[in-house]
């Protein structure tokens, strides 16, 4: 709840949002949406964690995982599965921290913690987004180049080229 409204749904522990993971990738499959990657942050890592090994995705990448709801067996049953998982966790996480985090993640043998020096769990900042960004992008395409920081400025030509006439 906030001052822009109310939920109509209810908070279901990881459990019932089961459905909701499995409806996006269901949605993408049918679109024939290549290269799929589940995306959690905090409680969607748990999502995905509990939920996400069986489905038609290449792998999951973590954003400061609490590890709160996603037991062992959830773990282990990600390491059957072979498929790829990274985890950023931040220095200062206010629920997992870097160090805890490795051996909470050791039953999933493929996963790679990457500790983010300075970063919190909200990843705040341009700094700790850019750096979201690039690690999600060498996660996901491994040898792609980094995403760009800046716009070209374009001239009155290209403005017509767009059909722009300010």
């Amino acid at each position: 709840s906030s001052p822009r409204g109310t939920s109509g749904g209810h908070f279901e522990e990881g459990v019932g949002e089961a459905a909701d993971v499995r409806a996006a990738v269901k949605f993408a499959v049918e679109r024939g949406l290549p290269n799929r990657w589940l995306v959690g942050w905090s409680f969607g890592t748990e999502v995905a964690l509990m939920h996400g090994a069986d489905l038609e995705v290449e792998g999951a990448v973590l954003l400061s995982p609490p590890l709160r709801r996603a037991e062992p067996e959830h773990l282990e049953h990600w390491a059957r599965s072979g498929k790829p998982v990274t985890a950023l966790v931040p220095e200062f996480d206010d629920f997992l921290t870097p160090d805890q985090a490795v051996p909470a993640f050791a039953p999933l043998t493929q996963a790679r913690v990457i500790p983010v020096e300075g970063a919190k769990h909200l990843w705040v900042g341009e700094k700790y987004v850019r750096i979201v960004l690039d690690l999600l992008l060498a996660a996901v395409l491994p040898g792609a180049r980094a995403l760009p920081t800046s716009v070209p400025a374009t001239d009155a030509t290209d403005a017509e080229d767009l059909g722009d006439a300010s």
